[in-house]
């Protein structure tokens, strides 16, 4: 009987638990729906106050709130729309909920700092949510990496980004590419170079498949800004020479100044309109995605 009598007593301690965590979560509901008309509410907005009011739900709350950050974000860049403005929010409650949670932090850099309209176009907001990343979690050195990429590539600061990367490579596990990155953009700055040398040692360095697809397009397209700047002097060239632009790509083979039609990495060819300007052709699968402010992993 008294064994009968502790299994209730625990269950009906689960199912209080949850009940709390179910109202609680009703409530945080209430206040998300609401935000447009109460921005300065303090329940949504204070993520130390849902912190100290979920007790020991803190770490599911914040996979919750993660999700749901993704959701948004994945919801505003399906229909096109450049508002993120709960998007810095969702982040800063999901990290206070979680302070260990990276991917948020990875991640969550990411959304902030990407331009409108891929996303917020805040990299400010991305800087001082990586930088809270590394005040909670100082012994992963990637968060330094994801830091470096945003000075180099958001907010072109490269002295930031070169200081961002040497801190990072301290760190006994940090990869030795770090501290040449660091080197290497300190003497050069931003180059395409120094950028192609970037994707590289994230491609190999990485096994999550999504951020290796990440990294190989954004080498991809690197190549394909060198192309376009041969192809546009060779252009010149001819113009200069001739005094008019070349009927097509055709002309330029028959008359062995080009091999073959220049095609990009993922073996379409390139378009040259009447104007004489070079350009990735519309069946492409690189111009539905152009180069921009990258994901980091």
């Amino acid at each position: 009987m008294n064994g009968r009598r502790s299994i209730a007593a625990i269950l009906l301690f689960v199912m209080l638990g949850f009940t709390s965590a179910w109202r609680l979560q009703l409530g945080i509901d209430r206040q998300l729906t609401s935000i447009h008309q109460e921005k300065n509410d303090l329940l949504f907005r204070s993520g130390r106050l849902i912190k100290l009011l979920s007790l020991e739900y803190g770490t599911f709350l914040a996979d919750v709130y993660w999700t749901r950050a993704v959701q948004y974000y994945g919801d505003k860049r399906s229909r096109h729309d450049d508002n993120f403005e709960l998007l810095s929010p969702l982040l800063d409650l999901t990290t206070t909920l979680d302070p260990e949670l990276l991917v948020a932090y990875r991640f969550g850099g990411v959304f902030l700092a990407q331009a409108s309209p891929a996303g917020a176009g805040r990299p400010d907001l991305a800087v001082a949510l990586i930088r809270r990343g590394i005040a909670a979690n100082p012994d992963y050195w990637r968060l330094y990496e994801d830091l470096g990429f945003i000075y180099y590539w958001d907010l072109r600061d490269y002295h930031k980004a070169s200081e961002a990367f040497l801190e990072g490579s301290k760190n006994p596990h940090a990869l030795v590419w770090m501290k040449v990155m660091a080197a290497k953009i300190a003497q050069e700055g931003r180059s395409r170079e120094t950028s192609l040398f970037l994707w590289r040692q994230i491609y190999d360095s990485t096994q999550d498949p999504a951020m290796r697809e990440n990294a190989l397009h954004q080498m991809e397209m690197l190549k394909v800004e060198q192309d376009l700047e041969q192809l546009d002097e060779l252009l010149f060239e001819f113009e200069q020479r001739y005094a008019r632009l070349p009927s097509g790509w055709a002309e330029l083979v028959s008359m062995g100044i080009l091999a073959g039609n220049p095609v990009d990495p993922r073996r379409v060819p390139y378009v040259l309109d009447s104007s004489g300007k070079v350009r990735l052709s519309p069946a492409s699968p690189l111009a539905r995605n152009p180069l921009h402010t990258p994901s980091r992993q």
